[in-house]
């Protein structure tokens, strides 16, 4: 069973860091690909980052050297985000897809206000 659930989000001024986490209730066998989303108001949700399980990552290009995905063994996986504006603030969501499909967490919200 896949159970995501986000976390790490919150309130951070211009210029701030935060580190979201993505947990399964249990362990993942055979994940192909994992996804950090965000939807922010009136926009669609747009992909911010992935990882496949050999490494490789992929970075939008609005957040290219300032956000950095990554995961350990569990898997969990991480979304390191440094240097935030305020076009950063959105619902963020993680996504991890293989053989049974596709499954979202649930969401966690970042706001960069000051």
């Amino acid at each position: 069973q896949v159970h995501l659930v986000e976390s790490g989000g919150g309130l951070v001024q211009p210029g701030g860091s935060l580190r979201l986490s993505c947990v399964n209730s249990g362990r993942i066998f055979g994940w192909k690909v994992m996804g950090w989303y965000r939807q922010a108001p009136g926009k669609d949700r747009e992909l911010v980052a992935s990882i496949i399980p050999n490494g490789a990552t992929y970075y939008a290009e609005s957040v290219k050297g300032r956000f950095t995905i990554s995961r350990d063994n569990a898997p969990k996986w991480f979304l390191e985000m440094k240097n935030l504006n305020s076009e950063d603030t959105a619902i963020y969501y993680c996504k991890v897809g293989g053989p049974w499909g596709d499954n979202w967490g649930q969401g966690t919200q970042v706001t960069v206000a000051s």
